[in-house]
């Protein structure tokens, strides 16, 4: 039996006093992929809903057809999940722009209500990013109250390496028990710090087979103090590109009362998702490959992401390609 990945990202915004971590890995260490290394396997979570946006369950594999530059794949895996257990991967934003009008009051709240919903089989880590650091607080455990107690503590401070750590948190999600598994960004957008660009970051984007659910916190003030003026506003289009880059689903929260249905909606998606897979051939250069979904059932919408780098896929062969190979 193959064992599936999923992994996706839920975005928490709060901070970190350097005291209250226990593992710092500088950002400056963040992962230089090539754009020539190519991915060994690629694994397309997809969530499909109705016209009312919610989940559709009980679709069979007849009724995907996964199409990579035009051309629909051959899969080698097919699975379907409706109440799988997550492995959440949560990375709060630690930096001084959270500690304005709220938001990681927000973040807290948002942290909390995901954990009120775990399942006995959910498990959680906790990291926060802030002054050039992304530091593991809260390795995975079930215990969601540590988390909760954990994000009590941090009080925001410093400047924000917001694109160098979300680049490293893909492979600290395998770390979880799951195969369902997600990574958690709450954050505010703002990124003042960070040695990456935004280029590179949605280049490396292109190799994590991760929906991303960004949560964006927007103060509805400005706040106070000096230094303050426009750290109330938030970038949208960057976290809906997260989003869409990675599958995911971008909330936007500017109201204590929306956290709530913003939880609801990423868990719904998480517990019901079907995983597709195939094994790029090797042939062909390695690049960025555009991967659209065609659905035998009359749908809403679905969410998938946007490609992968890579070689080839293994294409199915069209009408006139199987005539020319029996003559």
């Amino acid at each position: 039996m193959r064992i599936t990945r999923f992994v996706t990202v839920l975005a928490l915004v709060a901070s970190g006093a350097p005291a209250a971590f226990s593992k710092s890995v500088p950002l400056e260490e963040a992962p230089k992929k090539s754009a020539e290394v190519s991915v060994g396997y690629v694994l397309v979570p997809v969530v499909v809903t109705d016209v009312k946006g919610r989940a559709i369950a009980g679709l069979k594999e007849k009724e995907f057809t996964l199409v990579v530059e035009g051309r629909p794949v051959a899969l080698d895996l097919f699975t379907a999940s409706e109440i799988a257990p997550v492995s959440f991967t949560i990375l709060l934003d630690g930096s001084g722009s959270m500690g304005l009008a709220g938001k990681m009051e927000g973040a807290r709240a948002a942290l909390e209500a995901l954990v009120s919903r775990a399942r006995p089989e959910d498990d959680f880590s906790l990291y926060v990013f802030s002054e050039g650091a992304v530091r593991e607080v809260v390795p995975f455990t079930s215990d969601g109250g540590r988390l909760v107690r954990a994000a009590r503590a941090v009080q925001p401070y410093g400047k924000t390496a917001f694109f160098d750590a979300l680049a490293k948190m893909p492979d600290r999600t395998l770390l979880g028990k799951n195969g369902s598994r997600a990574i958690v960004l709450l954050t505010d957008g703002i990124d003042n710090a960070s040695v990456l660009s935004r280029e590179r970051l949605e280049e490396l984007l292109q190799g994590v087979d991760v929906p991303v659910y960004p949560i964006g916190l927007r103060a509805t003030s400005a706040g106070s103090g000096p230094g303050t003026q426009g750290e109330h506003d938030i970038d949208v289009n960057l976290l809906k590109r997260i989003a869409f880059q990675t599958g995911g689903r971008f909330a936007l929260v500017e109201e204590p009362g929306m956290l709530a249905s913003a939880i609801e909606e990423i868990e719904k998606d998480l517990r019901s998702q079907y995983l597709l897979g195939f094994t790029p051939t090797g042939a062909g250069p390695v690049k960025y490959r555009d991967i659209s979904l065609l659905v035998a059932r009359r749908i809403g919408t679905y969410r998938v992401r946007s490609g992968y780098r890579g070689t080839e896929p293994p294409w199915l062969e069209t009408p006139d390609e199987k005539k020319g190979s029996k003559r």
